[in-house]
């Protein structure tokens, strides 16, 4: 018989965000991606070669703004109409790109979940190791769940995840650099500040989450278990009359569900504070670094129009530099991982 571990001293150890979950994930990755021609791979290089060229799109659509001032500023007809031109060409290569961008996501979700769980299937059912974890040990909770559910949702959220997280050193690097060029230094420090405060208090505000969400995963397989279970002994059950027993023990199983989702809900709210309140703020965060150099009088050789226009290029950079949006997003995506 196979050595049991201790169920008392696995569950003693509340899952976090840690160096363990790291190298687990680690570990997950070396399935996905297990030589450098493998198919996920190639789709990868695929991803990050669109969403490079999607990012300069993106960058150019968020200037024009800056450029219809100019022109509107100074009564331009002929600049007005190439501009409205090439704003056309930029929004429909920014459509097609995105479009291509989810359409790679989505074949990566499809070859990873083949990959992991082929690869748990090899696992499981090697020798007797489903019946040891299915019968002899209880420190690990509804294996099925975790093959056939969890496997494919954190397939689900890497692939979403995946495209945001390739291009963020390049874009990060390319709108620090036009940022520093159009602010001076007190603006990419700024924006880096800010995002060190934010992601430190997201990661604070994530850290009881973890294991609520845990518990509520396996309270849900429970709960899934017990249901199956009726359904498959549903003529012992009738024939035992054990109607009320089982009406009552389903009705605990969901009680105890409904109390940790409750909690889940409540400490989660904390953290959608957090992250919306960064998020919005950050909207101001390229007005304050504009206005410093404003109010110094670095600018004051420009004209209306001129500083109109500087003042809408620069209000990009925050939002593409380190993506407000996405902070949250990753942010959302991280716990659900």
């Amino acid at each position: 018989m196979p050595r049991l571990e201790k169920s008392k001293g696995r569950r003693s150890k509340r899952p976090k965000l840690d160096w363990k979950f790291v190298q687990r994930f680690c570990n997950i990755q070396k399935v996905l991606f297990p030589s450098w021609s493998s198919q996920s791979v190639l789709m990868f290089g695929t991803l990050l070669a669109v969403t490079l060229t999607e990012q300069l799109i993106i960058y150019q659509v968020g200037v024009l703004p800056s450029h219809f001032y100019n022109v509107l500023a100074d009564k331009d007809y002929s600049g007005f109409s190439s501009l409205v031109g090439t704003a056309i060409v930029l929004i429909l290569l920014n459509s097609t790109l995105k479009s291509l961008d989810q359409y790679i996501c989505n074949r990566m979700y499809v070859s990873w979940r083949k990959t992991l769980t082929e690869s748990l299937h090899t696992a499981y059912f090697q020798g007797r190791v489903y019946y040891t974890i299915n019968v002899l040990r209880e420190d690990i909770d509804n294996p099925d769940q975790r093959i056939s559910q969890d496997a494919e949702r954190l397939c689900k959220q890497m692939s979403t995840m995946a495209s945001r997280l390739i291009i963020s050193p390049f874009t990060l690097t390319y709108y620090s650099y036009h940022c520093f060029y159009s602010t001076g230094w007190i603006g990419p420090v700024s924006i880096f500040g800010y995002f060190v405060i934010g992601t430190i208090a997201n990661k604070i505000l994530m850290g009881p989450i973890v294991s609520t969400l845990f518990e509520q995963e396996k309270l849900e397989g429970d709960f899934r278990f017990k249901h199956m279970q009726i359904r498959v002994n549903a003529e012992s059950a009738a024939f035992y009359r054990a109607g009320k027993v089982e009406h009552m023990r389903t009705n605990r199983r969901l009680q105890a569900l409904l109390q940790t989702q409750t909690s889940l809900i409540n400490k989660e709210l904390w953290l959608y504070i957090g992250v919306n309140t960064f998020d919005y703020l950050g909207g101001f965060l390229s007005y304050i670094i504009i206005a410093i150099p404003i109010f110094t009088g670095i600018y004051d050789g420009l004209s209306p129009g001129e500083l109109s226009a500087l003042i809408s290029k620069v209000s990009v950079f925050p939002g593409g530099n380190l993506e407000l949006g996405d902070c949250s997003f990753l942010t959302n995506k991280q716990n659900e991982l």
